[in-house]
C-alpha cells in the first residue's frame, strides 16, 4: 500500500463491485454490512431525533440518507461518491440545526413555529382544519394532560414536532 492510500482501488472494487450489472451476491452482502455501519454512524452523529418526534428537517435527513445508502447498496450509484454525498447531506443538516439554534429565522424556516389551536376553552376550528387537527386529536391530548372538558383549556398548541400541548386553566 502506497503512502496516502487507504486501500488499493483494485482490491476495494473487487471487494464491493463496480456497478449494478457486475455485483455478485457476496459483494452486495459486503456493501450491505459497510452501509449498515456507515448509516449507523451517520444517524448516531445526526442525533436521536431523526426517527423520533421529527421536525421536517429530521424527516428530510432520514429520507435522503436512506435513499442515498440504498443506491450505494444496490450498485445504482458509485459506492464511495455516494457515501461522500451522504456525508455532505449530514453536514448541511448540522449547519441548519446549528443555525436554527442561533438564528430565529433559520429556526422558523427549518422547524416552523407552534400554532395556537385553542384559547380559554374556545377551539379555533378554522386553524385546526388548516393544520389537519380534529377534535379527536385534541381530545387525545386533553386526556394525556388530565383534562376532561374543553373549558379547562387555557391554551392548546400544535407544536413544531406535530404533538399537541395543552396548558390547563
Amino acid at each position: 500500500m502506497r503512502y496516502g492510500q487507504l486501500m488499493d482501488p483494485v482490491s476495494f472494487h473487487t471487494l464491493i463491485g463496480t456497478s449494478r450489472n457486475h455485483i455478485t451476491w457476496w459483494q452486495m452482502a459486503i456493501r450491505a454490512v459497510l452501509i449498515f455501519f456507515y448509516g449507523l454512524i451517520i444517524i448516531r452523529f445526526a442525533g436521536r431525533r431523526v426517527f423520533g418526534k421529527s421536525a421536517p428537517i429530521d424527516i428530510i435527513l432520514g429520507v435522503l440518507v436512506g435513499s442515498n445508502l440504498s443506491r450505494a447498496l444496490t450498485g445504482n450509484a458509485p459506492f464511495l461518491p455516494t457515501l461522500a454525498a451522504t456525508g455532505g447531506i449530514l453536514l448541511v443538516y448540522w449547519l441548519l440545526a446549528y443555525g436554527a439554534i442561533r438564528f430565529e429565522i433559520v429556526s422558523w424556516i427549518v422547524k416552523g413555529r407552534p400554532v395556537l389551536l385553542a384559547r380559554e376553552g374556545r377551539l379555533d376550528r378554522e386553524r385546526m382544519q388548516e393544520m389537519g387537527v380534529g377534535e379527536r386529536d385534541l381530545a387525545e391530548a386533553m386526556r394525556e394532560a388530565g383534562i376532561t372538558r374543553f373549558e379547562r383549556i387555557r391554551k392548546a398548541y400544535l407544536e413544531r414536532d406535530g404533538n399537541i400541548s395543552i396548558i390547563k386553566k
